[in-house]
């Protein structure tokens, strides 16, 4: 359990964060609708047509070579009941958070294009890993994967001194990434997208997820949110897709390295069909900034 200073020092840095306190008011309550599970798909209309330019996002999606349809949709109800429910949220979330990570950051150190980077080919390493060897939908730990750094965007943004500093002094050969931010900051980025995470009100185990990917558990389920998002960052840092600081990722929890060993040949073939995943989710979820040529 983090110590009630850590906590208290997230809590501030987050009551001090401009950029993205809460998804904007219509993606907020799109998000409620779904997360209640008790709107018609026409009502869901409604309050998406309000937003001209999730309109055409969610248009182009659907008639997108993803899905593959015989005739084309113009109507939001339909594409809707195509698209789900969970692909529509991440959709929204990503919008909100993709511009943070595509502006510039005050320390020359640090690259949010590097990190937006990182966190898009993990976000579908999750949901390759989901879906593959647990057979089970991946959309949550797409998201999952997606959001798992944004503290780091937080405390660049409200702590540029601090985090600056924190960037300079970091080894990777001899320090821990969370211990060594700790110290300099005063708490870290998982308990920040942890804490940012419930503001938004996703679900408690995808927070979780975003809480403990950095810990060694002992007891950690492979299948679980955290125990997907360790596996994937250690498959996109195998594949070239490191995070900032440069880390070499890892795998320290037991359970999780006897479920590496014991399915060794769908994890590589994971990596052998990443580049052509990453090519089909850059259609889905336009990936169309300055970053794309990097995700390729």
């Amino acid at each position: 359990m983090e110590s009630s200073s850590y906590h208290n020092t997230a809590k501030l840095y987050l009551d001090k964060f401009t950029g993205l306190k809460t998804v904007p008011p219509v993606a907020a309550r799109l998000v409620k609708m779904i997360n209640e599970d008790t709107a018609s798909l026409k009502d869901f209309e409604t309050v998406i047509r309000v937003d001209p330019t999730l309109v055409l996002r969610i248009l182009k999606l659907i008639n997108s070579a993803y899905f593959s349809l015989r005739t084309k949709i113009n109507n939001i109800s339909e594409a809707v009941a195509y698209i789900g429910m969970d692909n529509l949220r991440n959709m929204i979330f990503l919008d909100a958070v993709k511009n943070l990570f595509c502006k510039d950051s005050s320390t020359m150190e640090f690259s949010r294009k590097k990190l937006w980077v990182h966190c898009a080919v993990t976000s579908i390493c999750c949901q390759m890993v989901a879906e593959r060897i647990f057979a089970r939908k991946g959309e949550d730990d797409f998201l999952c994967g997606i959001l798992h750094d944004i503290g780091l965007i937080v405390e660049d943004q409200v702590a540029p001194k601090k985090f600056k500093a924190f960037c300079l002094t970091f080894d990777p050969a001899s320090q821990d990434l969370t211990d060594h931010e700790r110290k300099v900051m005063g708490t870290d980025h998982t308990l920040i997208g942890y804490l940012l995470a419930r503001q938004w009100g996703l679900k408690p185990d995808l927070c979780q997820g975003m809480k403990y990917h950095h810990d060694a558990l002992e007891a950690v389920e492979p299948d679980s949110h955290a125990g997907i998002l360790q596996i994937a960052e250690y498959l996109a840092f195998r594949s070239g897709y490191a995070a900032y600081p440069e880390t070499h990722t890892r795998i320290h929890s037991p359970p999780l390295l006897s479920h590496i060993k014991e399915n060794i040949m769908g994890y590589r073939a994971i990596v052998d069909d990443l580049p052509h995943e990453i090519e089909m989710i850059r259609e889905i979820y336009s990936f169309e900034d300055d970053t794309a040529d990097e995700l390729v």
